[in-house]
């Protein structure tokens, strides 16, 4: 034999030794499966040769799930190298819960069987706590009752000055929460509440005595600040005395620190809201048409821009929460419209401030407030008024005797609106 043919076959057993101690056989041999063999058209169970690059490892591997106690087979067969399988005998999973199990390992079949053996860290134990010692207990039943106690004495006595009916004969105006200005019409008049007519979103309404006269006082608690405020403003924007526009009187403050109530007095209306009305009566078509007229013209005032009037420029206003209980009817059933906490006013190069979309009552919004589509524009917010004002005139309708019963009945339960039949 030459020393060629002698070289040559060193190199060759040299390379066939290593590769059986590194366990980079060239012909490894998995165990194959394929849960979703017609969809990837292979064959479903079998044995699989692994065949790859010389310098690479060979693994198998094997993923299954767990349903409810069941093991379920999703594929096996070889792997490509990856750090993870090397010198593993047997395919085990250690992460704990996995979705989808998967192990990998070295060696000739070694995906035929596989195990699940999670590695949970240790958790730090916890130090038990102290038993409490007698003391706290006899503190702990001695002190209770008397701070329950104490609880429903100071409950009781906020109730007390929150509802009581007799307030001071005098309005003062305080410095807390800020302005406005004390009201020029009421003065130093004397003013007393007499019984509470309605209940809101943001305050109570009282019919009040203001000398020989009655009026509507809206009691606001302090928390409501911001909707008294606005309600303020927008009253008293110029031109804002109107025939169906609701007549501010003034704004007052009363109390002090916690126990501050802003007022918001108007001329009082016996008939009450529209929605209230409607509810105990049926209407004439007369009747139907002099409330809807003098409705629509109260708002269409609202909405109007007015420039050059005496007192000012009147802007457009949009009341965004245009609804039933927000018009108010005269004793000879004139329309007027009230409630100007969430309005908006537009004036040319001021901010119309807060425009966020889904306010008001969600019975009256419009498709486009409830689906959030709101095109943050002046006319878009008139247009919803405009929407819910219709919807009011389907509550007129409903309650109108010259009207056909039956066919409202049915148009109402056609349109999903609601019925007051």
């Amino acid at each position: 034999m030459g020393a060629a043919t002698k070289l040559t076959l060193a190199v060759f057993l040299i390379s066939c030794s290593s590769g059986a101690i590194l366990g980079r056989s060239e012909n490894q041999i998995c165990i194959f499966f394929n849960a979703y063999w017609e969809k990837d058209r292979t064959n479903r169970s079998g044995i699989e040769q692994c065949d790859g690059e010389k310098d690479k490892r060979r693994h198998c591997f094997a993923t299954w799930k767990n349903n409810s106690g069941s093991i379920e087979i999703v594929k096996q067969g070889c792997w490509l190298d990856h750090r993870n399988c090397y010198d593993k005998g047997e395919c085990i999973e250690t992460k704990a819960s996995p979705d989808v199990f998967f192990c990998c390992c070295e060696g000739t079949k070694c995906n035929e069987r596989f195990f699940y053996a999670p590695v949970i860290p240790p958790q730090p134990t916890s130090n038990p706590v102290p038993p409490r010692p007698p003391l706290f207990n006899i503190l702990l039943y001695s002190l209770v009752p008397i701070m329950g106690f104490a609880v429903v004495v100071l409950f009781s006595f906020w109730m007390y000055r929150h509802h009581k009916l007799a307030y001071p004969p005098v309005l003062v105006p305080t410095q807390d929460p800020g302005p406005p200005p004390p009201s020029p019409i009421l003065g130093l008049k004397p003013l007393q509440l007499l019984e509470i007519k309605a209940r809101g979103r943001f305050g109570c309404v009282w019919k009040a005595q203001l000398l020989n006269d009655y009026v509507a006082v809206k009691i606001f608690p302090v928390q409501d600040k911001q909707s008294w405020q606005n309600e303020y403003e927008i009253f008293t924007l110029p031109g804002m005395k109107h025939d169906n526009i609701l007549n501010f009187l003034g704004a007052e403050k009363r109390g002090t620190n916690i126990d501050v109530e802003l007022w918001l007095i108007t001329t009082f209306h016996e008939k009450g809201s529209l929605s209230d009305f409607l509810k105990a009566n049926v209407i004439t078509w007369n009747e139907l048409c002099h409330i809807a007229e003098s409705m629509a013209r109260g708002l269409a005032y609202l909405h109007e821009d007015i420039p050059r009037l005496k007192d000012g420029h009147k802007p457009a206003v949009a009341h965004r929460d245009f609804k039933s209980k927000n018009v108010l009817l005269k004793n000879n059933l004139t329309a007027c419209i009230g409630d100007f906490g969430l309005a908006l006013r537009f004036e040319a190069g001021k901010s119309a401030g807060d425009t966020h979309g889904q306010v008001g009552t969600r019975r009256y919004m419009a498709p486009e407030v409830l689906e959030g589509a709101i095109n943050f524009q002046r006319d878009a917010f008139l247009r919803i008024d405009m929407y819910s004002m219709g919807l009011v005139l389907w509550e007129l309708a409903s309650r109108c005797t010259a009207l056909k019963i039956n066919a409202i009945r049915l148009a109402l339960k056609k349109l999903k609106l609601p019925n007051m039949l």
